[in-house]
């Protein structure tokens, strides 16, 4: 592909075409852009990308999810509605390693911008395609988001206590986010085998697919004993104690107890002992017939203390336990901190905090370089230097409404 001088980037010198809407899509692309990748973001005249209105507006007139998701990406408007915008993008696609893209199956072949159709123009092109359900199946036609992705994965269903609604597992966007992070490990593993054969690859995966791959052994839990896991709240099948605690000054903290040796630990840390004897609760099989009363041993023993005296004694007994945080604790977290989970950079409305880079490269760390762009920013950059237009051939572009 393209030539760029070299950086401490991991991907300089990759360039990705960012076709997608929302979340999925664009998410994998700002990953690959946090580690160097050269992201030119495509999106209609006019209206931009859906993401630009979705979450908290700004007096920008792009909202905050916006301003911290769009991030290091170079904003292009096309109109794909006309052949000419289409021809465009093509052009582009081939002068980039990866494409990126979360519309229904069919829509980019509909458009001419197709796997087969890329690939006549550019034979080591990935296109990562996100979408619903899937490239295939009986279901890839219809529409979902993520909320439906957490029912049809199954994760939805586990979500709340017993007999109750099933609730929101935590950010209604989750299968989005996993989505793109997958759709990104599947975009490195295909650059990695183009290495050698020069080949690109598509990179197919469902919404769904994501979340239900992370469900740790309910599929094999289900084959091998038939068992149909229902809410069970904060707490765990086949762990136990394994929940959330309400401490005495109101506060909630997450404890793990994932074998005989932390409960025993923490039995011990409790001043109470003897209940990781053999003739009480210290074998899993016992605590778990007696899920309940051990709960109910926890609960009173945590309700006795404030929370940091709790989360003191846990510390010292060695048994993982922490605070469960809101936005208002991590903010102050020192942990936080010294990590740099959170940095403030500048943006259109100001310096904005936001969530910062991961992973942490000890030699090629990633980087944000910018925030959320305005609409078509980047028009006269990108066609300038990667198709080489000249500045009438852009003037022209505009007035004929394609960028």
């Amino acid at each position: 592909m393209q030539a760029h001088a070299k950086s401490t980037a991991a991907l300089d010198g990759i360039r990705v075409l960012d076709l997608g809407t929302f979340i999925a899509g664009p998410f994998c692309a700002t990953i690959l852009g946090e580690f160097g990748a050269d992201v030119i973001k495509v999106e209609p005249p006019g209206a931009g990308d859906s993401m630009r209105r979705l979450g908290t507006d700004t007096e920008c007139g792009d909202t905050l999810l916006w301003l911290s998701e769009a991030r290091n990406k170079k904003c292009l408007t096309v109109d794909l509605r006309k052949e000419i915008g289409r021809t465009l993008v093509r052009k582009i696609a081939a002068k980039c390693d990866i494409v990126v893209e979360n519309f229904r199956p069919g829509t980019l072949e509909k458009w001419g911008l197709g796997y087969e159709d890329l690939k006549r123009d550019n034979r080591g092109v990935i296109l990562v395609r996100i979408s619903a359900y899937g490239q295939d199946g009986p279901m890839r036609a219809q529409p979902g988001f993520a909320r439906v992705a957490h029912a049809f994965s199954g994760l939805a269903y586990l979500a709340g206590e017993p007999g109750r609604v099933p609730v929101v597992p935590g950010s209604t966007s989750l299968a989005d986010y996993m989505s793109g992070l997958y759709g990104a490990i599947g975009a490195l593993i295909a650059l990695h085998s183009r290495k050698d054969s020069g080949e690109g690859q598509v990179v197919d995966l469902a919404l769904y697919e994501s979340v239900f791959r992370v469900l740790d052994e309910l599929a094999p839990a289900y084959q091998k004993l038939g068992q149909v896991r229902e809410r069970m709240g904060a707490d765990v099948s086949y762990v136990c104690p394994h929940s959330h605690y309400e401490t005495a000054d109101g506060k909630w903290i997450a404890l793990a107890c994932s074998n005989d040796d932390m409960f025993a630990r923490l039995a011990a840390g409790m001043g109470m002992p003897g209940l990781a004897s053999e003739a009480m609760y210290g074998k899993k099989e016992k605590r778990l017939a007696a899920r309940d009363e051990v709960n109910r041993i926890v609960a009173a023993w945590v309700k006795s203390y404030p929370c940091s005296e709790v989360l003191a004694i846990c510390a010292r007994a060695d048994v993982p336990a922490g605070l469960l945080n809101s936005i208002a604790d991590i903010f102050a977290d020192p942990q936080y901190r010294a990590r740099g989970n959170i940095g403030t950079y500048p943006s259109r409305i100001g310096d904005l905090a936001v969530p910062d880079v991961v992973p942490r490269l000890s030699a090629t760390p990633g980087a944000i370089k910018w925030l959320g762009p305005a609409l078509g920013e980047h028009n006269d950059e990108v066609l300038r230097e990667v198709l080489g237009l000249s500045e009438h051939a852009i003037a022209d572009l505009r007035k004929q409404g394609v960028i």
